[in-house]
C-alpha cells in the first residue's frame, strides 16, 4: 500500500512539475514539432533496413538466381536514399532541437533572474549565493538538455515500437508476443534504480551548490584568509565539502551501474529468447530464415531504442530534479510588494515620521525596535548614534523597505510607505553605508548606476562634488579604467566617494548615511565628510555614526539604545546634560 502511494505521490509530482515546465516548451511549439517530423522519419528510415535483409534472404534461400546485380543495385541506391534523408533528418532534429533547448534555458534562467530581483533582503540573507548560481546555470542547461531530447526519444521509440510490431505481426505473431512480454520486466527491474538516481542527482546538485557558495566565500575573502594565514582551514572546509560531492556521487554512480547492469542482462535474455524460439520455428517449417533474420535485426533496433529511453532515464531524472530546483526559487514570494493601492510619489519633500514601530528579524524574537516614535522635518540632518544591537541600521531599512514593520507605520510627506510604490519610493532614497559596493567594471560603468541616460558632463559634475574628479583622472584610463571585482584596485576613501558621486547623480531627496567614514583613515574622512556635507544639503539626511565629531553639527541626535530612544536633541543641549551622549562623545571624540 505504501509502495503504490509513494508512487502516485512521484507521479503526481513529476506531472506538476512537467506542468510548470510546459509554458517554456509551448513558445517553440514550431521548432518542436519539426524536431518530432525528423525524429519520426529518422526512426522510420532505421526500420528499413531488417524489410530489406528480410527479402534478400528469402529470394537467397528460394530462388538464388532472382538475386540479379540489378536488383541489388536497386536496393543499394534505395537504401543509401534512405540513409541520405535518414543523416538530414538526424542533422536537423539535433541542430532545431539543441537550438530551442538553448533559447528555453535562456527563458528560464532570465525569469529566475527577474524573480530574484523582487525578493525580500530576508530571503537573501538566509540563502547561500552559490547555491542560486548552481540553480541558474547547471540545473537548467540539464532541463535544457531534457526539453529537446525527451519528446523526440519518446516519439522515435513509439515509431519503432508501432512499425516493428505490425512487421511482426506480418511475420509471426509469436515474435511480437515474445518480445512485448519481456520488454515490461525492464521497467519493472528498473524502477527502483530510477527512483534512487532521481535522489542522489538533487543531493548532487545541492552539494554542488555548497561547493560553489564555499569557493565564492573563500575568495571573495581571499585577504582575509590569507592575513590570518588560513589558507589550510580554507582548504580543509572546502575538502570536506568536496568529499561529500563524492560520496553523493559514487551513490548515483552505484545506482547508474545497478540501472545498466538490469537492462544488459533484460537484453541478453530477450535476445536468447528470440533466436531460441526462432530456430525451432524454422526447424519446424513455421517461419523462414528471411522472416527470422528480419527479426533479430528488428530486436536490436527495439532493444537499441529502448536502451536509449533506459539511458535517457537518467538524463530524466537530472532534468526534472533541475525543473525542481528552479520551481522551488520561482514559488518564493517577496515578503515585501506594493499595495493594491500603492501610487508613484511625486515632488517629495522629504518629512519622515515613524509612529510606534516595532520590528524584529525573526517574528517571536526578541524585538530590535519597540513602539519607536520619531519625526523628521523637510531638510533637516538628524543623527542616530548608540551601541551596537540598538537598531539603528534597521531603522534606517525600514524606511526604503528593505524589511518591513511587525507594526507601526512610516510615513513619507504624510504619506504611507506601503501605499507608495517600491520603486518610486526607492528611487526618492539614497544610501551611503560603510561596506561600498561596486560592480566589476570602470569607474564609468559604477558612477552611469546613479542615472540612467546620464551625460559624462553629468558625470564629471558628480565626481567633483564628491571629490572624486581629481584622483579618477590621475588614473590612467580616467573614467574607464577597470577597478576589478567590488572595487579591489581602489582604496577605501576612493571607493567611499565614487559612491557618494553614484548618489550625486541619483539626486534624491531623502538621504540615509550608514556610518559612511568609519572605516577611512583621517585623511580620507576629511575629504569624504566634505563630500557628504555638500550631497546632504537641502535634503533630509539620516546619519548613523560611530565618530562623534562627524556629527556635531547635525540639527538633531537620537541616542538609540536596546531600549529605544533614550537622549534627544541637538549637540549642545546633549553635552549639558550629561548623559549616555556626552559620556560617548567624552570617550571616543578623538577616535
Amino acid at each position: 500500500m505504501g509502495n503504490k502511494k509513494e508512487k502516485k505521490g512521484t507521479l503526481q509530482k513529476n506531472k506538476a512539475l512537467i506542468s510548470r515546465f510546459f509554458p517554456y516548451l509551448k513558445k517553440h511549439l514550431g521548432t518542436e514539432l519539426i524536431v518530432l517530423l525528423c525524429a519520426a522519419t529518422s526512426a522510420a528510415c532505421e526500420i528499413i533496413l531488417p524489410l530489406i535483409v528480410r527479402v534478400i534472404t528469402d529470394n537467397g534461400v528460394e530462388n538464388p538466381d532472382g538475386i540479379t546485380v540489378k536488383l541489388i543495385v536497386t536496393i543499394a541506391v534505395a537504401y543509401i536514399a534512405l540513409r541520405g534523408l535518414d543523416s538530414f533528418a538526424s542533422y536537423c532534429q539535433s541542430y532545431w532541437g539543441h537550438k530551442m533547448g538553448t533559447k528555453i534555458e535562456n527563458s528560464m534562467r532570465e525569469d529566475m533572474f527577474d524573480h530574484l530581483q523582487t525578493l525580500s533582503f530576508s530571503f537573501f540573507d538566509n540563502t547561500k549565493v552559490g547555491q542560486l548560481m548552481s540553480r541558474m546555470t547547471s540545473d537548467l542547461f540539464d532541463v535544457a538538455e531534457w526539453a529537446h531530447h525527451f519528446p523526440e526519444m519518446l516519439l522515435m521509440t513509439a515509431v519503432k515500437f508501432v512499425a516493428s510490431f505490425f512487421i511482426f505481426a506480418t511475420m509471426d505473431y509469436r515474435f511480437a508476443i515474445a518480445i512485448f512480454v519481456l520488454m515490461p520486466f525492464m521497467i519493472i527491474l528498473t524502477k527502483k534504480s530510477r527512483t534512487r538516481m532521481r535522489d542522489t542527482f538533487k543531493a548532487g546538485r545541492h552539494q554542488v551548490g555548497e561547493i560553489n557558495a564555499r569557493i565564492e566565500d573563500s575568495l571573495l575573502g581571499v585577504r582575509v584568509v590569507r592575513s590570518f594565514t588560513k589558507e589550510k582551514t580554507e582548504k580543509e572546509k572546502f575538502s570536506k565539502g568536496n568529499e561529500k560531492y563524492v560520496e553523493i556521487r559514487n551513490k548515483s554512480h552505484k545506482y547508474m551501474s545497478q540501472f545498466h547492469a538490469t537492462v544488459k542482462l533484460i537484453d541478453g535474455v530477450t535476445y536468447i529468447c528470440v533466436i531460441s524460439m526462432g530456430a525451432l520455428l524454422m526447424k519446424e517449417g513455421i517461419t523462414s530464415a528471411g522472416d527470422f533474420a528480419a527479426s533479430l535485426m528488428l530486436i536490436s533496433t527495439l532493444l537499441g531504442s529502448i536502451r536509449t529511453i533506459v539511458d535517457f532515464s537518467e538524463q530524466f531524472s537530472r532534468g526534472i530534479t533541475g525543473v525542481e530546483r528552479f520551481a522551488e526559487i520561482m514559488d518564493e514570494k517577496p515578503d515585501i510588494t506594493d499595495s493594491e493601492n500603492a501610487v508613484d510619489i511625486e515632488n517629495v519633500q522629504g518629512e519622515i515620521e515613524f509612529r510606534d514601530v516595532c520590528f524584529s528579524y525573526v517574528k517571536g524574537e526578541k524585538q530590535i525596535l519597540h513602539n519607536l516614535n520619531l519625526h523628521l522635518k523637510k531638510g533637516e540632518n538628524l543623527a542616530l548614534v548608540g551601541p551596537s544591537g540598538g537598531g539603528k541600521t534597521t531603522l534606517c531599512n525600514l524606511i526604503p523597505r528593505f524589511y518591513e514593520p511587525e507594526s507601526g507605520e512610516i510615513f513619507i510627506d504624510g504619506k504611507n510607505i506601503r501605499d507608495i510604490t517600491l520603486r518610486s519610493l526607492r528611487s526618492n532614497i539614497g544610501v551611503v553605508a560603510q561596506d561600498v559596493y561596486l560592480f566589476s567594471g570602470t569607474i564609468y560603468d559604477n558612477l552611469i548606476y546613479g542615472k540612467d541616460g546620464a551625460t559624462m558632463d553629468e558625470i564629471i559634475e558628480a565626481a567633483k562634488q564628491a571629490g572624486a574628479h581629481d584622483f579618477i583622472s590621475a588614473l590612467p584610463d580616467g573614467y574607464n579604467t577597470y577597478i576589478g571585482e567590488r572595487g579591489v584596485k581602489l582604496s577605501g576613501g576612493q571607493k567611499q566617494r565614487i559612491s557618494i558621486a553614484r548618489v550625486f547623480l541619483k539626486n534624491p531627496p531623502i538621504l540615509l548615511l550608514d556610518e559612511a567614514t568609519s572605516a577611512l583613515d583621517n585623511e580620507s574622512e576629511k575629504l569624504v565628510q566634505e563630500s557628504l556635507e555638500r550631497l546632504a544639503k537641502g535634503r533630509t539626511t539620516l546619519t548613523i555614526a560611530h565618530r562623534l565629531t562627524t556629527i556635531r553639527n547635525a540639527d538633531e541626535i537620537v541616542v538609540l539604545t536596546e531600549n529605544g530612544i533614550a537622549e534627544q536633541g541637538s549637540h549642545a543641549e546633549l553635552m549639558q546634560k550629561g548623559g549616555i551622549y556626552s559620556n560617548m562623545y567624552n570617550m571616543y571624540a578623538i577616535v
